[in-house]
C-alpha cells in the first residue's frame, strides 16, 4: 500500500488499487501509518509568489501552510517515499535541504537522510515545462528525463501592463494560459513515476 498525502479530492490518486489517498477533508497531517508515501504538500506559501503576488490585497506569510510541509517531510523520512514541490520552493532552504541542480540528477539532500533532484513534468505529460523538485528517502534513484522539456510557453513575458497593452494594440494575440486546475494537476505518467519510486522502498 502507498499513502498518497495532500492530494486533490477525487483526483488522479483516487480509485487506484494499492493507493490510500489523503485529501484535504481527511487531513494528511493526521497520517500515522507506516506505508511508503507520495506527498504533494501545498506550495502556495512556499513558491515564488508566496506573498500572494503584486496584486494581492493581503500580504501572506512565507511558509504559513499550517504545518503541511513539515508533516509531509516527517512522513517521508519515517516511512520512505517521495515528496514533490515546485522548483525554487523556499521550503528546501527553510528545512535545510540542498538545492538540486537544474540540469537534473540525484544529489544528497544535505540532511544525511534523503536525496533530491529537479525534473520537469513536461517530460511526463504536462502542457507546461513545470520544473519540480523531488525529495526521496529509501527509494530507487533511477535516471529520469533530465533537462529542459518541450512544454508550451504559457507566459507572454510582459514586464508591465503598458507592455501588454502595446502588444495588444499591435495585434498580438493573447497567449492562452493554463487554468489553476490545469497548472497544479499531476499528469498520470508523472503520478505513476512517483508511485513507482514509493513502491521501490524496501
Amino acid at each position: 500500500m502507498i499513502a498518497a498525502l495532500f492530494v486533490a479530492t477525487g483526483g488522479c490518486y483516487f480509485g487506484l488499487e494499492g493507493v490510500d489517498p489523503w485529501d484535504e477533508p481527511r487531513d494528511a497531517r493526521k497520517y500515522e501509518g507506516s506505508d511508503p508515501v507520495v506527498a504533494h504538500p501545498p506550495c502556495q506559501r512556499w513558491g515564488r509568489y508566496w506573498s500572494g503576488g503584486p496584486s494581492a490585497r493581503v500580504r501572506r506569510v512565507k511558509g504559513d501552510d499550517g504545518g503541511c510541509f513539515a508533516s509531509a517531510l516527517t512522513d517521508v523520512r519515517c516511512c520512505g517515499g517521495v515528496l514533490e514541490h515546485p522548483e525554487a520552493s523556499h521550503a528546501w532552504a527553510h528545512f535545510g535541504l540542498a538545492k538540486p541542480p537544474k540540469a537534473g540528477g540525484w544529489v544528497a539532500a544535505g540532511d544525511g537522510i534523503g536525496w533530491t533532484c529537479c525534473v520537469e513534468q513536461g517530460h511526463y505529460g504536462h502542457r507546461a515545462r513545470k520544473a519540480t523538485w523531488l525529495y526521496a528517502v529509501r527509494t530507487a534513484r533511477p535516471d529520469l528525463r533530465w533537462g529542459p522539456s518541450k512544454g508550451e510557453r504559457l507566459d507572454e513575458g510582459f514586464h508591465s501592463s503598458a507592455e501588454r497593452l502595446a502588444a495588444r494594440a499591435a495585434g498580438l494575440t493573447p497567449v492562452k494560459r493554463l487554468s489553476t486546475a490545469e497548472n497544479i494537476a499531476t499528469p498520470l505518467e508523472f503520478r505513476d513515476l512517483l508511485l513507482s519510486l514509493a513502491r521501490s522502498c524496501p
